[in-house]
This record gives C-alpha cells, sequence and structure tokens, in this order.
C-alpha cells in the first residue's frame, strides 16, 4: 500500500507539472477538406482599443455581422488598451495552452510566439485554398483577394519562409506642427522638414522674455520638440542615414559610431530643453495644444489627438491655445529619398487541436479585411485600408473628398495624416523580424531615453558614457546573444512571460510535495534498514 501511495503521488505530481507547463506542442494545422457548419465553434478575439468607443462599436458590428453569416460561430471579444498587454498575455498563455484563436499583434512579438511549437497557424495555404482562402468559392462574404492586399503590407507579415498574419490596418509616423509658431519665429515651413530644420527652429524657440516666460507662447512652459516613440526616432534617422540596425539573421548592428553621433546631437537639444520624448513628458498632443510644442511626432493613427479641433483632446478646453496645424513627413537627412517606418497592428491565428477551430477563425481573421470592416475602422483614425480594393471604393474616395467637412468624422488633420501615407507607401520599410527582435527595438529606444535622462541629470555624455551606454544596454536586453532576453525570463526559448498567480501556486504545492515525498523516502528507507538490523 505505501508503494502504491508512492507511486501514486508521483503520478499526481507529475500530471499537475504538465497541466501547469501546457502542451508540448501541437500537431502542425492542416486546411480540412470542408467546413462543418453543423458543429458549434467558439473562438476568442483579443484587439486593441484606447478609449475610441467607435472602434470598439466596429468590432462588435463585424462579430454580429459575421455570426448572421456563420451562425455555428461564436465570437468572444477581449479588448486591451496597449499592444504591449496583449503580447504578454499571450506569451504567459502559450505556456498554459490558452491562447487566443484570433490576434491582433505585430510581426515583432510572432517571432517570438514562434518558439512554441506549432503554437502560430502559417497562413500560406489558407491563403491559397480554393475554397476558403482569399476570394474563396466557400466563403460567405465578398472577401478580398490575395492581390488585393496592398504587397507592401502583406510583405510585412511574412518571415522565416511563411505568412504568419495578415495586416489589418496600417499607419506610419507623423510630423504635427503648430504652423503659426513656426511662421512667428520667422522660419517658412518646407513641404518636407529636414532635421537640421526642426533643430533649428526648436533652439529658437528657447528664448525668454525678462519674467522667464517664453517670447513664442508667454508661458513657463515650452518643450519645442517632442517625440512619442523613440524607438521608432532611432530606428528611422538610421534608416535615413544607411546606418546598421540589424540584419534579417537577426546580428546586432545598432551599436555604431552614427548611433553615437545621433545620441550626442540629441543631448545637445535636451540639454537646452528643446527636445523631450513621451516617456519623460507625457503626450505630444497635449503639449502641442496647450501651445507648449511646435514639432509633435506620432503616429498617425493618433491624429484624431492633434490639432485645436481635435476631436479627442485629452486636455481642458481653456488649456487650448488656437493655432493652424500643419501635417508633415517626420523629419529627414534627405528630401531626394525619405524614408519612414510602417506600422499598424496585423492579425494572426494560433493553432488548436480542433482544425475546425482553426479554420473558424481564419474566416474571422479573414472577414476583417472586407471593405466594411476596413473602411469604417479607418475612419475613426488616421489607419488606411490595408486592401487597394478598400482603398479604391467608393466609398472610402468620397471619405478622402471631404476632408475638413466636418471636425469629427471628417476631422483635416487625421485625413491628411492618412493622405500622408496613401502618397508615400513607396517611402515605407519595416525592420527585421526575428526571436530578439522586440528586444532590439527596445533597446534602440532606450539608448535615447537614457540619454535625454542623463542630461537631466547634468551627466556628461562623453565617450565613457557612450561606452558603458552600449556596454549597459546590451546587457539589459541580452543583445549580445540575440533572443537570450526570452531565455533570461523563463529559462526557455520563449518569452513566456510571468505565470498566472495560479500557476505559481500550483508549482510552490509542487515543490512542497516534491519535498514531502523525498523525506517519506527517506525516512521509509532508514526505519526499514533500521527493522532489517533488529531481525539480525
Amino acid at each position: 500500500m505505501k508503494r502504491n501511495l508512492f507511486l501514486l503521488l508521483i503520478a499526481v505530481c507529475l500530471s499537475a507539472l504538465t497541466g501547469c507547463h501546457g502542451s508540448k506542442g501541437l500537431t502542425a494545422f492542416a486546411v480540412p477538406e470542408e467546413f462543418d457548419d453543423t458543429k458549434e465553434y467558439e473562438i476568442t478575439f483579443w484587439a486593441k482599443n484606447d478609449t475610441n468607443k467607435t472602434q470598439t462599436a466596429i468590432y462588435e458590428q463585424a462579430i454580429r455581422d459575421f455570426e448572421s453569416l456563420y451562425p455555428n460561430i461564436q465570437v468572444n471579444l477581449r479588448l486591451y488598451t496597449d499592444y504591449g498587454k496583449i503580447y504578454n498575455d499571450v506569451i504567459t498563455n502559450i505556456a498554459t495552452n490558452t491562447t487566443p484563436n484570433v490576434c491582433i499583434t505585430y510581426p515583432d512579438h510572432i517571432a517570438t510566439y514562434l518558439t512554441g511549437t506549432n503554437t502560430v497557424v502559417p497562413l500560406d495555404e489558407l491563403f491559397s485554398d480554393e475554397r476558403y482562402g482569399f476570394g474563396g468559392s466557400e466563403v460567405r462574404f465578398d472577401s478580398p483577394a490575395e492581390e488585393e492586399i496592398v504587397p507592401q503590407f502583406l510583405n510585412e507579415c511574412a518571415f522565416g519562409g511563411h505568412y504568419y498574419a495578415v495586416p489589418y490596418m496600417r499607419s506610419t509616423e507623423a510630423c504635427y506642427i503648430n504652423k503659426t509658431y513656426v511662421e512667428a519665429l520667422g522660419y517658412t515651413l518646407p513641404d518636407i522638414l529636414t532635421w537640421d530644420f526642426v533643430w533649428e527652429v526648436s533652439e529658437a524657440a528657447m528664448a525668454r522674455n525678462e519674467e522667464g516666460n517664453f517670447l513664442i507662447n508667454d508661458q513657463k512652459v515650452m518643450i519645442p520638440f517632442i517625440y512619442k516613440s523613440t524607438d521608432n526616432m532611432m530606428i528611422q534617422m538610421l534608416r535615413q542615414q544607411d546606418a546598421g540596425y540589424s540584419t534579417d539573421s537577426g546580428e546586432i548592428l545598432l551599436f555604431n559610431d552614427t548611433t553615437e553621433e545621433i545620441l550626442r546631437t540629441i543631448a545637445e537639444h535636451a540639454e537646452s530643453g528643446a527636445f523631450s520624448t513621451f516617456k519623460i513628458s507625457s503626450y505630444p498632443a497635449n503639449f502641442l495644444n496647450a501651445g507648449q510644442c511646435i514639432f509633435a511626432v506620432d503616429s498617425t493613427a493618433g491624429a484624431t489627438w492633434m490639432g485645436t479641433e481635435a476631436p479627442l483632446l485629452d486636455i481642458s478646453e481653456d488649456k487650448v491655445v488656437k493655432f493652424e496645424t500643419a501635417v508633415r513627413l517626420i523629419p529627414q537627412f534627405d528630401t531626394e529619398r525619405p524614408q519612414m517606418i510602417s506600422q499598424g497592428p496585423s492579425v494572426c491565428i494560433f493553432n488548436k487541436k480542433n482544425p475546425g477551430e482553426v479554420l473558424a477563425s481564419w474566416l474571422f481573421a479573414q472577414y476583417l479585411l472586407t471593405n466594411e470592416v476596413q473602411i469604417a475602422y479607418s475612419e475613426t483614425e488616421g489607419y488606411v485600408p490595408v486592401t487597394s480594393k478598400a482603398q479604391e471604393s467608393d466609398e472610402y474616395q468620397n471619405y478622402l473628398s471631404k476632408c475638413g467637412e466636418d471636425n469629427g468624422i471628417y476631422y483635416d488633420v487625421k485625413i491628411r495624416a492618412a493622405q500622408l501615407l496613401l502618397d508615400h507607401v513607396n517611402d515605407t520599410f519595416v525592420t527585421p523580424v526575428f526571436n530578439g527582435s522586440t528586444s532590439l527595438r527596445d533597446a534602440s529606444g532606450h539608448l535615447i531615453e537614457s540619454t535625454v535622462k542623463s542630461v537631466r541629470r547634468d551627466q556628461t555624455v562623453d565617450d565613457a558614457y557612450m561606452e558603458k551606454l552600449y556596454s549597459d544596454t546590451i546587457s539589459l536586453y541580452h543583445l549580445d546573444q540575440p533572443g537570450k532576453e526570452e531565455e533570461a525570463k523563463t529559462g526557455g526559448k520563449a518569452d513566456l512571460g510571468a505565470l498566472p498567480p495560479m500557476a505559481v501556486a500550483l508549482l510552490t504545492v509542487l515543490v512542497l510535495a516534491w519535498v514531502l515525498i523525498i523525506l517519506y523516502v527517506v525516512f521509509y528507507t532508514l526505519r526499514r534498514k533500521q527493522k532489517e538490523r533488529n531481525r539480525q
């Protein structure tokens, strides 16, 4: 009985341990011969939304419309306020095999998800399937053909020899400008900004009067140039100068002489107070709209927060300063060859044991590319549809043509931001995707943030500082061993994130159980030996 009890305890613990760590890997997905619409499927969709209730309504309407076409598929929506939180929850749930079915995400994140065996479904076969692929004969809605997806956007979802996502919306970065202040300082705003122009105007705006107020706005606060995403800032400045960042194979090239030159320039303007970042000072839009900023760089998807008449103001109306808002490409080093990053959410599908459930997920993901969803969502912010089918439709062209007719759906800054991307799709680029590319992106922004903070603390930015900054950043993000940040967090190949509290508790119980088992074995063995000695 004692031996059987011991073996039973071991079996229970091993079973629990296996359940906590999730599956060892799923079978590779294969497209079913047919979709069985007599079976009920319940799928989860994780999406990102800030406080824009219109976007939430669009998701909910899309789900209702899709479910009316496929009554046997129930879609459960879970909204997040941040892409990073989606990422963290996904990598946590990979460990317990409880990932969502469909997820708004980024290719850099997918590269980490892929470290799990058959975790994310490669979509190549689904794309081309005659029945259920793009424009498939069995699809119950007006699905776009593969060639109707903007090639640059679709290619962003391909890495490792496969397509692992479909683009959902696309944006880039734009510079939102207080044109009134630029002209008051004696400058003429060019069609394409240069870094030198932005730095020069920013420094000119730092002049104060005898009371200590800034001359340009007669206020105590003025930060002429604020950048929202410093990782994008560094990546684009390097790209514009053909300097290294990384290779497709994951070789790290970020820590080079051009990067150091960029950081020294940033340090110079941070020291004067002419430059700051979102992480240090807060949202660029809030300063811009209060007349406390001249150049605010943010996503085109953030256009509804920018400008005097912005429909999504985050400051009280009595703080708003009236000015003319201009929208331009981000600053460039070479105005004849502009370069800007392409960004925006994509949609991936997670593998499950039931291929029918995966196919149901794919049908819903594909529905998000229909004109109804694409146009409706793009009208909420400065996104652009990812299909030429939607972009060229009469409905979308009519929307663009009404730029400025009101400060709601036709808000001019928002539509001009979207038009900027439409006009410059061929000038966009994306960074290489690999396991660890998320860490590299974070590191590029960290270099700028650390430099600005150091200047504010009166530290000297010299050769010794740069050497230490590089060394500390490489160590912090484990860039001396690409992909090691993920391993460092979990002791494995993938960044699976922190375990849920229930899993932590279970592991604690398991450890205690093993300790008790070992103590029992030792005690039982010693007791048996003692009995044998007594018999002798």
